[in-house]
């Protein structure tokens, strides 16, 4: 076809991008911007590591994009190649907790641990027990100072239960020659005073903070990470102001506007454009909110979807714009019977209420209903041609018509 073989010519033309790598959220550059102090404080609880101490367990919390994972993947280089130098056997392992088929089972996280060590173990089938033991005789097997990164980790409490996290520092007792030590990295402020209070115990060691970037830290990286991605003259006057003030009103993500920036740049290039102008931001910027929502729903759990179509249903049979979380309820426990699905509590049900509120795809407003109490009133926050898209991604998971 004509029009494939136009599209392929275009991109073999020369690019707006340097080097795209730059603008990717797993490229970790030789120096961190806005975040010295965070680092600092980071350097000084795990440089005990380097005289094969165990470091506190440590806890990092924040706003997407707010230089977590990426301030501690940063150290983790640091703090290795420091380590090879003295020949201190150290090992850092990094887990996503919101990997499916990695982290959604305690099994699976044991599992990947252990290849990761160089170990082997089947994919399932062996009882758990075994899986800590094997864990174990690895570890045992040096000494060494172990330290594990868990990014999302409160997506393991959710999935498996705060056990997991209880188990993992208890090994110690069981240790002799080897040390483990956990770093978590979570969204949520308030991570650890819902756990177990056995657990938190035995976790909450330290904790650090990560501020939002404000516009003028954003506008910082995002030329600092041009400079390098693209060529030359390619971005004009007020982009970069432009991305920084789009992801400032995302709570400072400079994620989203590295992303937004690459995504303009990708734009740009299948526009035969030699110039990335505001244009290009704005379509940028509606594609992402787009793709951002699409994907959140396809890869959520089934009682998330289900939650939602339960929302989204209600809505456009009683043609009402605004519903309440008992009447989400009430209709989600009957989508629950229509597929043999096991039914959550309606507090668990207010919880990814809460969820769907927070990643913008609803609005729920905390109302007073009188003498019923306080309730929920929610609407959808996303424009109809979405919902459509949504409703397709929803059926076709739950198995409905």
């Amino acid at each position: 076809m004509k029009e494939v073989d136009k599209i392929f010519d275009s991109f073999l033309k020369e690019s707006v991008f340097r080097n795209k790598f730059m603008l990717q959220t797993n490229y970790i550059p030789e120096s961190i911007q806005h975040r010295e102090k965070e680092i600092t404080q980071l350097a000084s609880i795990i440089a005990p590591a380097l005289r094969m101490e165990k470091i506190s367990n440590l806890f990092l919390y924040g706003k997407t994009g707010s230089g977590k994972t990426l301030s501690i993947l940063y150290l983790r280089d640091q703090l290795l190649k420091k380590a090879k130098q003295q020949n201190t056997n150290l090992r850092i392992e990094y887990i996503n907790c919101k990997l499916k088929k990695v982290a959604d089972t305690e099994y699976r996280i044991l599992a990947e641990l252990i290849r990761k060590l160089g170990g082997n173990i089947p994919a399932t089938g062996l009882p758990t027990e075994s899986v800590y033991n094997k864990f174990i005789n690895i570890l045992e097997a040096k000494k060494q100072v172990f330290i594990l990164i868990l990014d999302e980790v409160d997506y393991i409490v959710k999935k498996i239960s705060d056990s997991f996290l209880y188990n993992l520092t208890r090994l110690n007792s069981e240790l002799n020659k080897a040390q483990i030590s956990i770093i978590g990295i979570s969204n949520d402020l308030i991570f650890l005073d819902n756990l177990d209070p056995r657990v938190k115990s035995s976790l909450g060691e330290e904790e650090i903070v990560f501020s939002p970037y404000n516009a003028v830290q954003l506008q910082d990286i995002l030329k600092e990470r041009s400079k390098k991605a693209f060529k030359q003259g390619v971005v004009a006057e007020g982009v970069i102001e432009k991305c920084a003030a789009y992801a400032a009103r995302e709570h400072g993500d400079a994620r989203r506007a590295l992303d937004l920036l690459r995504i303009a740049g990708e734009i740009a290039e299948r526009d035969e454009e030699k110039r990335i102008i505001l244009e290009h931001i704005d379509k940028a910027n509606e594609k992402m909110e787009k793709d951002k929502i699409l994907d959140i729903v396809e890869t959520e759990p089934k009682q998330f979807q289900l939650t939602l179509l339960a929302i989204i249903q209600l809505i456009e049979s009683k043609k009402l714009d605004k519903i309440f979380t008992g009447d989400v309820y009430e209709h989600y426990q009957n989508l629950c019977k229509q597929i043999s699905f096991e039914t959550l509590t309606q507090r668990r049900v207010g919880d990814i209420i809460a969820e769907f509120d927070m990643l913008g795809i609803i609005n729920a407003r905390v109302v007073s209903k009188g003498r019923y109490g306080r309730m929920r009133e929610i609407k959808l926050a996303v424009n109809q041609n979405i919902i459509n898209k949504i409703k397709d991604i929803l059926y076709e998971s739950l198995n409905l018509k």
